[in-house]
């Protein structure tokens, strides 16, 4: 993943953040006579290294090895991260602070929010996370970023958006948290509140954090009240009940005020030989154009068209299940076009 440019002028403030909500970290345990320190607060962050179904369908954007920070939120070994970075994993492994490393089962993974859940087999005898409430975090408020590598990868941040969030790959968030400065780890990062409380978990770099005509780059974090009322299903099904939502399966990227399609996904074909093949070009071919005419007919911005995709996506959740994910795109600004369909 990109890593964020971090000056010097952007430093100074993280570091004062951090000093800032270590202090009523102290203050607040101070009647408990519980110790608060950047260690005490580290210890539940966590690595996934996940291997991932080479027939995948999210392998050719995410890859079929991913690694990011996951977070311990129970005692018994249950792990919380980012979805994208275990879906369709077939194996994975948590590693520690320390280095101890434990195989890991994937749990379950819900397509709506975004959040991935794995369990090792064996407990980590680490303190988890306690979690905290999204809803009561406010624009303005300082926090803490936290990934996998000990106290050196805590960063103070500020909330400086919550907002609607439409991604291009077919998902939505009604009220996303966004926080700068950009911390260059975000994969299933921490947000920490300044009660020491796991309040989002981090999804994207983006490059407009505040929204509107505010262009300064942060982090987009999953709120964690989206969990509290699917964890129990996660656990037990692997999934939230009731029918999958639908998926057209492509990716859309903003060009001077215009949707274009990035990229569309394919079905793997096993079978066929020449002719098939031809008929799948043929096919991509004829998507692409009407895609491409549909694109063009006034259907608004590219923004207002993402979310309206999106939406329609939310509505519909009564369709068939089309073996949809939810993934973040790495097509690059210069590969934007129709580029191949079903």
């Amino acid at each position: 993943m990109a890593q964020a440019s971090r000056g010097s002028s952007v430093g100074v403030a993280p570091r004062a953040i951090v000093g800032a909500i270590l202090i009523s970290l102290v203050s607040a345990s101070a009647a408990t006579a519980e110790p608060a320190s950047i260690e005490e607060l580290v210890s539940a962050m966590v690595r996934i290294n996940a291997h991932i179904n080479p027939d995948g369908r999210t392998v050719q954007g995410l890859g079929h090895e991913r690694e990011g920070s996951d977070i311990l939120i129970d005692g018994v070994g249950l792990v919380l991260t980012i979805g994208y970075l275990m879906v369709e994993a077939y194996a994975a492994e948590i590693v520690a602070n320390k280095g101890r490393t434990v195989p890991a089962n994937v749990v379950g993974y819900d397509q709506e929010s975004g959040f991935g859940l794995l369990r090792t087999i064996t407990p980590l005898k680490l303190k988890p996370m306690p979690l905290g409430k999204s809803a009561e975090i406010k624009q303005g408020d300082p926090v803490l970023v936290d990934s996998f590598g000990g106290p050196g990868m805590v960063a103070g941040a500020y909330v400086v958006a919550k907002r609607e969030f439409a991604g291009n790959w077919e998902y939505l968030l009604d009220e996303a948290l966004f926080t700068a400065p950009p911390h260059p780890a975000w994969s299933g990062a921490a947000l920490i509140s300044r009660e020491g409380k796991l309040v989002g978990v981090g999804s994207l770099i983006v490059g407009n954090a505040g929204g509107g005509s505010n262009k300064a780059p942060g982090n987009m974090f999953v709120p964690i009240d989206r969990l509290s009322s699917i964890l129990a299903d996660l656990i037990a099904a692997g999934r939230t009940p009731g029918p999958a939502r639908p998926w057209l399966g492509i990716n859309t990227d903003e060009m001077g005020g215009r949707l274009l399609v990035s990229r569309i996904t394919r079905r793997a074909r096993r079978e066929g030989g020449h002719q098939a093949r031809r008929r799948d070009r043929r096919r991509q071919w004829r998507a692409g154009q009407k895609l491409g005419r549909l694109l063009s007919q006034g259907l608004g911005t590219g923004e207002r068209w993402r979310h309206r995709c999106a939406r329609c996506a939310a509505r519909q959740r009564g369709a068939p299940n089309r073996g949809q994910v939810d993934e973040p795109a790495r097509t690059s600004a210069a590969e934007i076009d129709v580029l191949s369909a079903v």
